[in-house]
Formats: C-alpha cells, sequence, structure tokens
C-alpha cells in the first residue's frame, strides 16, 4: 500500500468503500457524514494494533518480556499523546482513559473546590462538560452573541465578579451543533489573570485543527486539554487528559482500586502520584496505543492540508443546502471566512421531523447523518427557540415514553476522507426529499422517535455475525 497521503487517504480508512443496503432496492457505497459523533477506524491504527496484539500482556506489574513490550508501548503512546498537543513531560501529563466523558469525570471528581464553589462552562456545550460539574459547582455561562461568538470583554467582567468562588473554566473548542470554534487561549489568559485555571475539551477541535497548550504568549497556555481518539479515526476507546503537573497533581484518585496506591495497609492507604493515581486498574493498552498512532498519522498528513480539504469541502456544504428550499441552517452560514468553524453543519428541513429526514437519507441514500440534540440539549433548544411552555409540552410528552415529537435537527459533519462526491450526493438526496418527499411510506416508533420503511428491515444482523 502507498505511503498514507490526503491524496489517497480514502485507501487507508478501513471499510470507506462498503456497500448498504437500500430500502428502494439494490446498494450503494456507504456515504459517512457523522464524524462530529465517531470517525472511520484509520488502516495504521488497525495494522499497529494487530502488530501489538502479538505482545498483548497485563502492564507495569508483569516481569515477563510481553509485559515489558506492552508496558514500554503504553509509555510511549503517553509520550507521543503529550508531543501532539505540544506538552513538554516537565510541565505537563497524559493520563489515559476510555473516552472524553470519563476523562471529564476524572478531573471533576478529584479537583479541589473552593466554598460556594462556580465552574464557567459555555453555552455550547456538549453534556459531557456540563453534567459532570453539576455535581460539584454552580455553573455560569459564557456571555454568548447571537452569532455564536464568545463577548471577550464580558468574560472578563463575570469572571471578576466571580472571584473567590470561580473553580474552573471548562470550554469546548468547537461546537458539535453548529461547528463554531471558541477562542481558548483568549479565554485562558482571562482566566490566568484572575488566578483561575482552564480545561478546553478539544474531542471536536482535535481532529480538524491542532491544539497547543502553550502557544507561546504570556497566560495563554491551557491547564487541562481532554481528547478523545473515536473522533481522531481510532477506535478502541481511548482518550486522554492532558493536564499541567502542577495542575494534576493536586487531584485525588478519581476511582480507587488497583494501580493507583503505593501502599495499603488496614488502617492507611498512601496514594500513587500521578498518572498512576487517575489511572485505575488494568489499563487499554490497545486504546492508547490506537490514540498514539492516529495522533502521529493526523500530524504527519499536516493540518494545513487538512484544513484546506475540509474548508473547500465545507464551503460546498454549505453552498449546496442553501441553495435548497425550505432548509434552515443553524449557526453561520457564510462561505467566505471559514477559519471560525469546523465542518459541522446542522439543519431542519421544513414540514419534516428531523428523525425523518434522516432515516429517508439512510434507507434511501446509504448515507449516514445523525438527528436530534447531539448530546448538547439546552445549546439546541435555543437555537430552535422554542418557548418555556412548547419545551415543556415536549418535554413532559418525552419523559411520558413519546418520543415522536422530540425537538432536534439534522447534522452532516465532514471527515478528512469526505470528497466532493459524498457531499453531491447528500445534497442531491436531500434536494429530491425537499422537492418531492419519501420515495417509500415510512412509521414512527413512538418509544424511539425513529422512522422506518413500512415493512422493511435491513436485518443488520446477517452482515456481521457474532
Amino acid at each position: 500500500m502507498a505511503a498514507i497521503s490526503l491524496q489517497n487517504i480514502r485507501e487507508h480508512i478501513v471499510g470507506w468503500d462498503r456497500e448498504v443496503p437500500l430500502a428502494t432496492g439494490g446498494t450503494r457505497r456507504y456515504v459517512y457524514l457523522d464524524n462530529a459523533a465517531s470517525t472511520p477506524a484509520l488502516a495504521p491504527v488497525r495494522d499497529k494494533v494487530d502488530e501489538l496484539l502479538d505482545w498483548y500482556s497485563s502492564i507495569h506489574r508483569g516481569t515477563g518480556f510481553k509485559s515489558a513490550v506492552a508496558t514500554d508501548a503504553y509509555e510511549r503512546a503517553r509520550e507521543v499523546v503529550l508531543d501532539f498537543v505540544g506538552a513538554g513531560e516537565d510541565d505537563y501529563i497524559a493520563v489515559f482513559s476510555c473516552n472524553t466523558t470519563e476523562a471529564v469525570n476524572k478531573l471533576a471528581c478529584s479537583l479541589g473546590y473552593p466554598e460556594k464553589p462556580v465552574v464557567l462552562v459555555s453555552p455550547l456545550e456538549h453534556h459531557s462538560n456540563d453534567l459532570p460539574w453539576r455535581r460539584y459547582a454552580e455553573l455560569a455561562y459564557l456571555p454568548i452573541s447571537a452569532g455564536g461568538v464568545v463577548d471577550l470583554a464580558a468574560t472578563r467582567r463575570l469572571v471578576e465578579s466571580l472571584a473567590g468562588r470561580l473553580a474552573l473554566i471548562a470550554v469546548t473548542g468547537a461546537s458539535n451543533v453548529t461547528g463554531l470554534v471558541v477562542p481558548v487561549h483568549e479565554l485562558a489568559k482571562i482566566a490566568h489573570a484572575n488566578g483561575v485555571r482552564i480545561l478546553v475539551d478539544g474531542a471536536q477541535l482535535a481532529p480538524h485543527v491542532p491544539i497547543r497548550v502553550d502557544p507561546g504568549e504570556p497566560g495563554a497556555h491551557l491547564d487541562y486539554v481532554v481528547i478523545a481518539g473515536h473522533k481522531m479515526y481510532a477506535p478502541y476507546g481511548g482518550a486522554a487528559l492532558i493536564g499541567r503537573r502542577d495542575a494534576l497533581s493536586s487531584c485525588g484518585p478519581a476511582c480507587r482500586g488497583g494501580g493507583t496506591v503505593k501502599l495499603v495497609t488496614r488502617d492507611d492507604v498512601v496514594w500513587a502520584d500521578v498518572p498512576d493515581r487517575l489511572e485505575p486498574g488494568t489499563p487499554n493498552v490497545v486504546g492508547a496505543v490506537a490514540l498514539a498512532v492516529a495522533a502521529k498519522t493526523l500530524r504527519a498528513l499536516g493540518y494545513d492540508a487538512i484544513g484546506r480539504r475540509e474548508k473547500g469541502l465545507t464551503k460546498r456544504l454549505l453552498t449546496g443546502l442553501g441553495a435548497i428550499p425550505g432548509v434552515t441552517i443553524y449557526g453561520p452560514t457564510g462561505t467566505e471566512d471559514l477559519d471560525g468553524r469546523l465542518g459541522v453543519v446542522s439543519f431542519n428541513l421544513d414540514g419534516m421531523p428531523h428523525q425523518l429526514v434522516a432515516a429517508v437519507l439512510a434507507c434511501e441514500g446509504g448515507i449516514g447523518v445523525r438527528n436530534g440534540c447531539f448530546c448538547t440539549q439546552p445549546y439546541v433548544v435555543e437555537l430552535l427557540g422554542l418557548g418555556r411552555e412548547e419545551f415543556a409540552r415536549l418535554a413532559g410528552e418525552r419523559l411520558a415514553g413519546d418520543r415522536r415529537r422530540l425537538p432536534g435537527m439534522v447534522r452532516a459533519s465532514l471527515g478528512i476522507y469526505n470528497d466532493d462526491e459524498d457531499v453531491d450526493h447528500f445534497l442531491a438526496e436531500l434536494a429530491r426529499l425537499a422537492e418531492k418527499g419519501p420515495r417509500l411510506d415510512y412509521v414512527q416508533d413512538k418509544a424511539t422517535g425513529a422512522f422506518h420503511p413500512e415493512n422493511y428491515s435491513p436485518a443488520p444482523g446477517k452482515y456481521f455475525v457474532l
């Protein structure tokens, strides 16, 4: 196989050419536009994991040679992850976890808090960087303009007003709904000027934009960053919390058990140093190595080239959606300056439930998108402009087990391997749907809200048999 590059990237994406059945008959190559949720695997990741499995063994305390190889692979993966975000080992530590949600929770439950603590988040947050903080602190929200831009002057005033109570600023690097990029280093300056640390959820950012924990400007460094392999073309459940040594060393054990201690007696426990203190149980060596290989591959492909490719596709996607009657795009729609956004576009089609649009695209077009609230319910409800009474009615139906009118959107999100053909096929199917409606009759499931073609089942169990 040729050396990997953006010119031949599809050859190095596992399953990109998989044929899927259509409810209208026949098959077609699957077009995957749900990369903001999870990306497909890079072949170099799969191949390196296959190589590792020959040496797979228990790590750190095993005395056999395979244990030594597996331990070395795990610790080298830690070095690669630190390098990926420009973090030196003298100043930063990488802690492995299963996913971003677990990484944020590890920090949330081990962080020290002031009296009556407040954590400042953005209105754009995924539930993973919202709900963990609610357990320990009151939430305050960054001032955001109607266009989604962070008001830095108002943020500065808010941070100053919370002096003595503000435990942390915890913000996403980019919205998984609108693709808006957050000025995290400017927020870091405000945080550090007021003696506060900052966490950046880099899960959406990492596959598209380089993350540098220290850009070289006074006060602009990031104290904590989280990244997730499953959004960086690496499966196997690998993610990382990267934090400054002085910020992580004071954290208590997030989960207690094997590997987190130096000494245990019947009366006392002496906890291990970080990162061991924050990595309980048997580590996911495979996930750590997969994350590291994906990080190295993205760096080798070059973020400048990735950015150019994805901006071109985003412009094509936005332009095409804007030309389809009845489509409402949420978030920025401009195509001239795309530096402040990613290739993540959420929309609705007038007169058609988001669940039905997604189902038709999948069943009739062989296209994978996502619909719903994308684990950002408050933000989506705000973007939809739902009033209190209307939302209360819909919430009541949801809690009663009826999800048919659940509010939401349809989201198309791009990856490094998508191309003009993918975007054009998606736009053509959506335009046909907008003009003529579904080709088939669909029924909606009350419990899930999902639509499926009447009297049709793709029988997914016959395509992969466990």
